[in-house]
């Protein structure tokens, strides 16, 4: 069964144009990275597979079901089953760490309150945060302490599927690096299927199995770092053959 599966999806937004017959698979166990120039449409893709905007032409299948359609409860139903991390963490300000996280346990209603501190203390523990973390603020929080946290309440629901915009963006780069030793730390461990989009190629390289390559308004390359690699065109070219695209990729052997 395909995780996400995107067919002939076109997106506008006011007058422009963003998407056009956009077609995308993710498989069961894969580490997506979706990457592009900016202003590719990379984030507004994302945020239709999270279902906040429905595609203007095409079909977005998760898990085997539409996304839309089926009435709210179903729609809600499928939603649970993935997780999300969005750019700069949109922790709610007002909450604290442990209400941030308690939010989407809180939401369904069936779990008592002695529960939700149990998972919300063993969310925090999995992204390596200290119980002593839960009362701060996020205005307390350093840049990759909102990673973090963003993250717990992104599987706080224990999602098989987890998606992440831009997720080492604004970190210095050993925070940067601690943050993807901990996504391919707990994706293999919680057996995780991940999409994420980034313009970080010491990211994509560190961390996804395969790549998605958005450019012309429409999916140019699927593959391994390697098999993309070899398609010849500009943005691939100017993205992976840089001098620092150079350093990051893998030296073949």
């Amino acid at each position: 069964m395909k995780i996400v599966s995107i067919r002939d999806l076109s997106t506008r937004l006011g007058e422009v144009l963003v998407h056009r017959g956009v077609n995308l698979e993710l498989e069961r166990g894969d580490v997506m990275a979706l990457v592009g120039g900016s202003g590719s449409g990379k984030t507004a893709l994302l945020n239709q597979i999270v279902g906040l905007r429905a595609p203007d032409q095409g079909e977005i299948r998760v898990f085997g079901q539409p996304l839309h359609g089926g009435g709210r409860a179903r729609e809600a139903g499928l939603r649970r089953r993935f997780g999300v991390l969005f750019q700069h963490g949109a922790l709610f300000s007002a909450f604290n760490v442990f209400d941030n996280i308690a939010f989407p346990l809180r939401e369904l209603r069936v779990l008592d309150a002695g529960l939700v501190h149990d998972l919300v203390m063993l969310k925090l523990a999995m992204v390596e945060l200290l119980p002593r973390h839960a009362r701060l603020m996020p205005a307390e929080l350093s840049g990759g302490m909102v990673k973090r946290v963003a993250l717990a309440r992104a599987l706080a629901l224990e999602p098989e599927l987890l998606l992440l915009d831009e997720p080492t963006a604004g970190l210095d780069p050993d925070r940067s690096d601690s943050f993807v030793r901990l996504i391919r730390m707990l994706g293999e461990e919680l057996d995780l299927t991940v999409l994420f989009v980034s313009h970080d190629l010491d990211t994509v390289a560190a961390l996804a199995t395969r790549v998605a390559v958005l450019a012309e308004q429409r999916i140019l390359a699927v593959g391994s770092m390697a098999e993309v690699t070899q398609y010849d065109h500009p943005f691939i070219r100017n993205f992976f053959f840089s001098e620092r695209g150079r350093r990051a990729l893998p030296t073949p052997t």
